[in-house]
């Protein structure tokens, strides 16, 4: 369990010199477009144990005086309420939150781009906000037949009609909330009109997967697709990259299908392109890093199980469609894999059938399995979580941390004055009453202790988990999935 499979301080060197060459490459400007989360690359750290989530920044702040950042959100996922999966907020929330992280650590961000703009209201309405906020904001349009009429697009009626983002400084990162954001189309839009305005300008991408120096079924890139699957993102082998040097190397389809487009561009600009494939443009050292390719597998084969849950659920939930949860099933069909792959799974659902009530199972660092279940103060994910900290802390199972006179006045508090008909704990509320415990039981404190512990740990739930006791989980680092049913029959779920 927490097997380390990546050197994170030989990507960060690789990485920071491989930007700065691509620099050096272009005299004068760079636009430099950032795939996957900057600052919490959650998903990275899970594929490849040892990858810090933050080891994108890290780079920037070598460079933050050169650098400013482009935020790129598109006006559909701003329409459609679409959400981090990570931390449960909508991406207009996460536009925020991104500003504040970047000025918080003296990083410049210059403006924030609307894409896919076709006059959406809610679009506006976030506008209209930026802009009281100070935040300079452009719209980008939505071009006919994209990326395939080349003329087009590479003219005043394709990215012509794009407003011009006034930047000031060398490097210009173009980020975003997530994928679908339209960020490499910002970046090429931007090399048309610094052309037009005599400016020369480069573009290099800084996107972690899928790997390129990984085999194309690596079970780290196909994480990615599973990852992604809302997108119907393939990952392929760059045939640019094949014809012109004989390689085999991964990318995948956006950036295949853009490539001649881009390549097109270089050519008004330069008279030649200075990329012959889509992987030349990359600066992606990731695969050089792996010292243990077999935890990074497994790590990637737990992360598709949890992909393939969470899609289930959402489609439970009616907020997505049932062929991201099936192209999931495909993945891991092909690998070989399937739930029964995931121990927790198992050990939960075994769990739920003896007690004929809600359970969970959670693994700790050592793969021991402790279980947790229903009980009238305790729900399912409280139980597993008492349980874990007291196997940690070397605590019977059988002792009582937190007295009855403690929780007996949680449960009063929310049933009659705030209208819960739960009286159960959530995990949070157990974190508290055991905290409070510990001013006379130093055992409690002691389990409190335990929890950095289970960062990395894997759960699972035999119910859809309370939006409070699964924001905990992550906040505590504990990859959690369940079952994509409620704890009871009803319509309405809080």
């Amino acid at each position: 369990m927490n097997r380390l499979g990546f050197d994170n301080d030989k990507y960060v060197k690789l990485q920071s010199q491989n930007i700065r060459d691509r620099i050096a490459k272009f005299g004068g400007k760079l636009y430099l477009e950032f795939g996957g989360k900057l600052f919490d690359d959650y998903h990275a750290s899970r594929v490849l144990p040892g990858f810090e989530p933050d080891s994108k920044v890290r780079m920037l702040l070598e460079m933050k005086d050169e650098a400013e950042i482009v935020i790129a959100i598109s006006a559909d996922d701003i329409e459609r309420n679409k959400r981090r999966g990570d931390l449960g907020i909508t991406y207009d929330e996460d536009t925020l939150r991104l500003i504040d992280a970047f000025r918080g650590i003296g990083l410049y961000v210059g403006s924030v781009v609307i894409t896919h703009y076709r006059g959406q209201a809610i679009a506006d309405k976030f506008m209209t906000r930026l802009e009281a906020l100070g935040i300079r904001t452009y719209k980008h349009y939505i071009i006919p037949d994209y990326p395939s009429n080349i003329p087009l697009i590479v003219s005043e009626e394709g990215f012509g009609r794009n407003e011009y983002i006034e930047t000031s400084r060398s490097l210009v990162v173009v980020t975003a909330p997530g994928p679908g954001s339209g960020k490499m189309a910002t970046c090429l839009s931007q090399l048309y009109h610094e052309h037009q305005r005599g400016v020369d300008a480069g573009y290099a991408k800084f996107e972690t997967f899928p790997i390129w120096n990984l085999p194309l079924k690596h079970p780290v890139n196909l994480a990615y697709e599973a990852a992604t699957a809302d997108l119907d993102d393939v990952n392929m082998i760059d045939p640019f990259h094949l014809e012109a040097y004989g390689v085999t190397t991964v990318n995948y389809n956006r950036d295949v299908e853009i490539f001649p487009v881009l390549e097109a561009m270089f050519r008004q600009i330069y008279g030649e392109s200075p990329y012959k494939s889509p992987t030349d443009m990359g600066v992606n050292m990731a695969g050089y890093c792996l010292f243990d390719d077999e935890a990074c597998r497994e790590a990637s084969r737990q992360e598709i199980i949890r992909r393939y849950y969470a899609a289930a659920v959402s489609v439970r939930k009616g907020m997505s469609e049932p062929h991201e949860m099936r192209k999931i099933e495909l993945i891991m069909n092909s690998m070989g894999i399937g739930p029964k792959d995931r121990p927790v799974v198992a050990a939960a659902l075994q769990r739920a059938e003896e007690t004929e009530n809600p359970a969970m199972a959670l693994q700790l660092p050592d793969g021991t399995i402790v279980t947790g279940k229903t009980s009238s103060l305790l729900g399912a994910a409280s139980a597993c979580l008492l349980n874990a900290l007291k196997k940690l802390a070397g605590i019977d199972k059988k002792l009582m941390l937190i007295a009855p006179g403690i929780i007996q006045p949680i449960q009063h508090l929310k049933v009659e004055h705030l209208g819960n008909h739960n009286p159960r704990l959530h995990t949070d509320e157990l974190l508290i009453a055991l905290t409070i415990s510990a001013v006379t039981n130093p055992m409690a404190g002691y389990a409190i202790d335990q929890l950095d512990k289970l960062r990395g740990c894997e759960a699972h739930s035999s119910v859809i988990l309370s939006h409070v006791d699964e924001e905990l989980f992550k906040k505590i680092g504990v990859n959690i999935s369940f079952e994509p049913k409620y704890q009871v029959k009803k319509l309405f779920h809080r």
